[in-house]
């Protein structure tokens, strides 16, 4: 059993049935719970500078980075040069990096998966490398997050019973790996549970993490491939059993809808890339649905994306204008784009908090 890690802890505020609101204390800064982490695999929130991911009404407090992909490029001795990620990317609140195991195991072509850990090839060049938990926790601990991932094996959502059982085995002895590698200060650690669409196995893996005292407790391997009202039966089952005093962490999920239901059973943190890579792609999030940007009722549109919305795309910039720009494939667009989703989710984020904290029995 690890001890918590100092200047990271939980503060548990209100609940409203089994959803939470609390504040997450990291050495870089607060982070208000629940919420969604921008993903910035690369070091960057796609299109996104620092001062506009923090500027409200966004005012994004933590983003993810992608262990994997920072490993191979631009490489750790560049990131070790600037200090860590926070000093090389100019971002100076906190940071939560993933493991680097679902790329691996997702991504790159697997040359072979032991006990040990993984040897695979870059993506990029194809050249050979090796992950295990503790070069995972080593490339962690260079980038500096404040938040790091264990080691996992994350299989496909229905993978048979025999792979299943296997992932959560090399799981839980990685886990226990990770934790034995010393980390910066002040780097919490995260716990990963697998176990598929089956309940009970994820309840059994649970109860192998549990005593190990993780910082926080994420949910790994959703929206692998499952049908999506079979993981909110999973989440509705299984969230809420969960340590209570530690965050809890759902891993790569997901859309608005999908993000209210993780609240409601049980859940504080989130990522996706679904909010920067729609907007790249022309879908747009609105109060009333989607929108494609590209159609073609939008070319003489004078509203903006959003009437409830109040990004500065929406308050500055048309449909028809969002349009033009994404067909003439202008950079701005990304960026505009970018903005209004990902204030979409932040304000998603604020409103379930606020009517937790609204109608809540107080902790």
């Amino acid at each position: 059993m690890t001890m918590p890690t100092d200047g990271f802890s939980f503060e548990l505020l209100a609940t409203k049935g089994k959803a939470r609101a609390g504040i997450l204390h990291t050495p870089h800064g607060d982070i208000l719970t629940p919420a969604f982490m921008p993903v910035g695999t690369l070091g960057t929130v796609k299109g996104m500078t620092a001062a506009e991911l923090q500027a409200p009404p966004l005012d994004a407090r933590i983003i993810l980075g992608n262990t994997y992909h920072l490993y191979l490029r631009p490489g750790l001795d560049v990131i070790r040069a600037h200090g860590g990620l926070h000093n090389f990317s100019n971002w100076q609140r906190p940071i939560l990096t993933d493991s680097g195991g679902f790329q691996v195991f997702s991504l790159a072509a697997i040359n072979k998966i032991d006990d040990d850990g993984v040897t695979f090839r870059s993506h990029i060049d194809g050249s050979k490398h090796r992950l295990s938990p503790e070069i995972a926790m080593e490339i962690q601990g260079v980038l500096g997050s404040d938040i790091a991932m264990a080691f996992d094996q994350c299989p496909p959502g229905q993978a048979p019973v025999d792979v299943q059982e296997k992932a959560m085995a090399r799981t839980t002895a990685w886990a226990k790996r990770c934790l034995a590698v010393e980390r910066p200060p002040g780097q919490a650690l995260f716990g990963i549970v697998q176990g598929g669409v089956d309940v009970d196995r994820r309840r059994r893996h649970l109860s192998e993490l549990a005593p190990l005292n993780f910082d926080g407790y994420a949910i790994g391997g959703m929206s692998v491939g499952e049908p999506i009202e079979t993981m909110y039966e999973v989440l509705d089952a299984f969230a809420d059993d969960l340590p209570a005093d530690k965050p809890r962490y759902l891993m790569g999920v997901g859309k608005p809808q999908d993000l209210t239901r993780a609240v409601a059973a049980g859940v504080d943190m989130f990522d996706c890339v679904l909010p920067t890579r729609n907007a790249r792609n022309g879908s747009l999030f609105t109060h009333d649905g989607k929108i494609t940007i590209s159609n073609a009722k939008h070319k003489a549109d004078t509203n903006p994306i959003d009437k409830e919305c109040v990004c500065e795309t929406c308050q500055t910039v048309s449909r028809a204008y969002l349009r033009h720009l994404y067909n003439a494939k202008e950079i701005l667009y990304s960026r505009l784009a970018t903005l209004h989703n990902l204030t979409f989710y932040a304000c998603h984020m604020r409103r379930l908090r606020e009517s937790i904290l609204a109608s809540a029995s107080h902790s």
